[in-house]
């Protein structure tokens, strides 16, 4: 029910304020009697307008606290003026300068508690003399709802704060969370890279071979050919899995297959040799335990230096991959007696700025270079002292 109350008050702000004023309304009219109508100058007729005339500006007290303060204080100070005693409704001015202090800046707040205090002053000045007890009791009237529109304001103002920081820390976390989402979707566009850049390297020097020996050796081209498809399946495959993973409307269960780590070097190297270029793989130290991404970084840079040296090693080139497992990371160099530096200057475009990336991600380093007696040279050194 409360819920519900606020909710109301929140749609219908100045409905409300102007509700709450009719009870202060009805409360004047109960208190008048036959002497303060007297008084009053104006008899009955004149205290319930009067009194109608201090309370409904009240109802605007939120919204146009300075103009409803300065209504009500120019009524009291006219009632005053002609020689109108005080009525009940005077009060009003009171709820005005706490609105005034609650809603609006300390400069303001500050003349309308003088403004307050001096009508206490005018009205205890009978005779010219001051009546201290009136006096005091008025102005700590004054004073408490002054001080509480004050503290009020400081509230609001808190709370607005608070508000606007939970809403700046909402932007900022859908932001980084489109970051996440764009820098994952570059991490696909990687793999995708590497995936596509070798099998299909390796698959057109199978298809390549099977041609030259189709007529002179039947057997090597099935072989060949039969390489091809099953390093075609392989792609689609690993395809399948990264552009899966985008895929944000279809909610259909798909078997992926999981990320290579280093256990998969032999595959990768046995995959390299059937292609037709010679492969030393040499594995020094005891393998860590690495974690997953770590495995990965390896795995594809391996990938990408051996595809490297198939495309542009030229004929007859052999490469050797050396994974040296020290006691705090992982030292791998990967060397081929291809052309090298003579090789097209495309081997430093995606391919090497992502393992480039691969690796800094987990603080490592990469130099990919000619060899000094020809050739390429693509040498990683990979912290693993968290992971292990």
């Amino acid at each position: 029910m409360f819920g519900r109350m606020r909710a109301f008050r929140a749609r219908h702000q100045t409905l409300a304020d102007a509700l709450v004023v009719v009870p202060v309304f009805a409360l004047c009219l109960v208190m008048i009697s036959d002497d303060a109508a007297a008084a009053m100058g104006g008899g009955w007729a004149g205290y319930v307008a009067l009194s109608a005339a201090l309370l409904a500006p009240l109802g605007w007290r939120r919204h146009r606290p300075i103009l409803v303060f300065a209504a009500v204080a120019l009524i009291s100070f006219t009632q005053w003026a002609a020689g109108c005693a005080a009525i009940p409704a005077n009060m009003a001015v009171v709820v005005a300068m706490y609105a005034v202090a609650a809603y609006r800046d300390l400069p303001w707040a500050l003349a309308a508690g003088a403004i307050s205090e001096l009508g206490i002053a005018l009205v205890v000045l009978p005779h010219g003399g001051v009546t201290m007890p009136a006096f005091v009791t008025g102005s700590l009237a004054v004073i408490t709802a002054w001080v509480s529109g004050i503290y009020a304001n400081m509230r609001r103002r808190y709370l607005e704060g608070l508000e606007e920081r939970a809403e700046r820390a909402e932007r900022e976390r859908d932001q980084r969370a489109r970051i996440a989402i764009a820098d994952e979707r570059a991490r696909i566009a990687r793999e995708l890279h590497d995936v596509v850049a070798h099998n299909v390297s390796v698959m057109i020097v199978q298809a390549d071979g099977a041609g030259y020996a189709i007529d002179s050796d039947p057997e090597q081209a099935r072989a060949a050919v039969r390489t091809v498809a099953g390093t075609g399946r392989q792609a689609l495959a690993e395809m399948r899995r990264l552009v899966g993973v985008l895929r944000e409307d279809d909610d259909r269960p798909e078997e992926y297959a999981p990320q290579p780590g280093v256990a998969d070097l032999d595959r990768l190297v046995a995959q390299v040799r059937r292609s037709g270029m010679p492969v030393e793989f040499t594995v020094n130290g005891t393998p860590h335990e690495l974690a997953e991404g770590e495995q990965l970084v390896i795995y594809r840079v391996v990938q990408e230096a051996l595809t490297n040296a198939l495309k542009h090693g030229g004929p007859g080139v052999r490469a050797s991959v050396t994974v040296d497992h020290g006691p705090a990371e992982v030292t791998l160099m990967v060397t081929d007696d291809g052309r090298g530096a003579a090789a097209p200057q495309s081997t430093d475009g995606h391919g090497l700025i992502g393992m480039r990336e691969r690796v800094a991600m987990y603080d490592g380093s990469v130099r990919a270079a000619p060899g000094p007696g020809g050739g390429f040279q693509v040498s990683v050194r990979l912290p693993v002292s968290r992971a292990a």
